[in-house]
């Protein structure tokens, strides 16, 4: 641009004239003078500069000095990849810090196919933050245990002592009939345990990680009435693969269906030709074992895995979206790294260990021991098998067999680690559930333990 200076007709004053690049206005008449203008791009070059430093500044800041209280408040992506490699923990990690991370974004499987992230995932705060003084579970605050309840792990039992036997401030009232308990705070009528005695199964019948994770916010907000800014402590149970399948199996044969579960995953149910039926009529009750095990839709095969991973990696349940070697691999290092990641979980082979561990963890304490059950009907059922059909279970569950004996190695380190911790280890270990202030109540029997009859909320 140029700057002319163009003389009045009275030659006393004079104008000015922007004009383009070199050229000039030709005037009939008058003087004019030619002055090269500075561009706007050099004066602006420096608050540009400046404002981007603060901005830099101003993320790096933040991102280093934000509490983790603070920053733990908000909605958190599930990051995803099905670049994951094997699952297992590095050496000198604690919790899930040593499994491989997935990277967040939409990567691309070796069939070259998008991985949707699962964006409305939550997944709580993990065990090594719960460990660490700031990150204790405040039942005064907006933190809420949330509870991922898998077929025939002992869950049934372990959910009646959530809402029946911890020792609080203001416990769960419990309406037999409706099978239905009321876990508030102990100031204000707001849930602080999502389970099944608690809140029902609002994310759908045996909600898995995928659904609870994508779901409980939401429900919450819609039973509460109100958009708060929770901390979530998810926590689940394990149970030996094979006498879990065995279990199921018996529960199956004697009438359960579970057929009122969702399966839901990035916003959809899971279509028939993704889960066809392996029976007709109202149930599959009566099946043989043999029969069980080739329906090759039976979702009682490595429940477990399927029940702890990310389904979005692996596209939901369409099996035909990547080879069944990569899918099983992805789902199992998923799983393991959701469950390392969780605020807790217990192995129900081990009812001591994992009480111990729980009241640990959360500060919380049981009125009465959680009782070992030796000998169920699964383990009648195990003894019983050909060597064919174990096999045969054996092979179905290899996924499970791998995660849970990667969750017995972790469930140990943990306990090891709080052990050292408890310079009353010995006298606390000896009288879990003695408190001396009341007697556990879970005498009343909604439904059965761990192998008996199925109740009618499974169908």
């Amino acid at each position: 641009m140029k700057k002319v200076m163009i003389p009045s007709l009275d030659m006393k004053k004079s104008i000015s004239v922007k004009v383009d690049s070199d050229l000039t206005l030709l005037l009939s008449s008058g003087v004019y003078e030619i002055k090269k203008m500075e561009p706007r791009w050099r004066l602006r070059r420096p608050i540009i500069v400046v404002c981007l430093f603060l901005a830099i500044a101003g993320i790096i800041g933040f991102g280093y000095y934000c509490p983790d209280q603070v920053c733990a408040l908000s909605r958190r992506e599930v990051t995803s990849s099905v670049g994951l490699a094997g699952g297992g923990m590095a050496s000198g990690s604690s919790g899930g810090g040593g499994l491989t991370e997935l990277t967040a974004g939409y990567e691309h499987d070796n069939l070259g196919k998008p991985v949707q992230q699962n964006l409305l995932a939550n997944p709580g705060l993990s065990y090594e933050e719960v460990l660490n003084d700031d990150f204790q579970f405040d039942m005064n605050a907006h933190d809420v245990m949330v509870f991922l309840h898998i077929q025939k792990t002992g869950g049934t039992s372990f959910g009646k002592h959530l809402v029946r036997d911890l020792d609080l401030k203001r416990p769960c009232t419990c309406q037999r009939k409706k099978k239905r308990c009321y876990c508030f705070r102990p100031h204000r009528n707001e849930n602080w345990l999502f389970s099944r005695y608690s809140t029902g199964w609002k994310c759908g019948l045996h909600a898995d990680w995928t659904e609870l994770t994508g779901c409980v916010d939401q429900e919450l907000d819609k039973n509460e009435g109100e958009t708060a800014k929770r901390r979530y402590f998810y926590i689940t149970l394990l149970r030996e693969p094979i006498a879990r399948y065995l279990s199921e199996f018996r529960h199956v044969q004697r009438g359960a269906t579970w057929k009122n579960a969702r399966h839901w995953c990035l916003g959809r149910h899971a279509t028939p030709d993704e889960l066809p039926p392996c029976y007709n009529g109202a149930n599959w009750n009566g099946v043989a074992l043999d029969e069980f095990a080739g329906c090759e839709s039976n979702l009682a095969a490595n429940r477990q895995t399927r029940m702890l991973a990310d389904l979005a990696l692996v596209g939901c349940y369409n099996k035909t979206y990547m080879p069944t070697a990569e899918r099983d691999r992805i789902m199992l290092a998923s799983a393991k790294r959701n469950l390392a990641a969780m605020s807790y979980f217990g192995l129900t082979e081990y009812q001591k260990i994992s009480q111990y561990i729980f009241e640990e963890t959360f500060n919380l304490r049981f009125a009465i021991p959680f009782e070992q059950h030796n000998t169920t009907v699964s383990t009648v059922t195990m003894n019983s098998l050909t060597p064919a059909q174990r096999a045969r279970i054996d092979q179905l569950n290899a996924l499970d067999l791998e995660l849970y004996a990667f969750a017995k190695k972790l469930m140990f380190q943990r306990f090891e680690r709080l052990k050292a911790k408890d310079n009353d280890f010995e006298v606390r270990f000896a009288h879990l559930g003695n408190l001396g202030v009341r007697n556990g109540v879970t005498e009343f029997n909604w439904d059965s333990n761990i192998d008996d009859m199925p109740s009618n909320e499974h169908h």
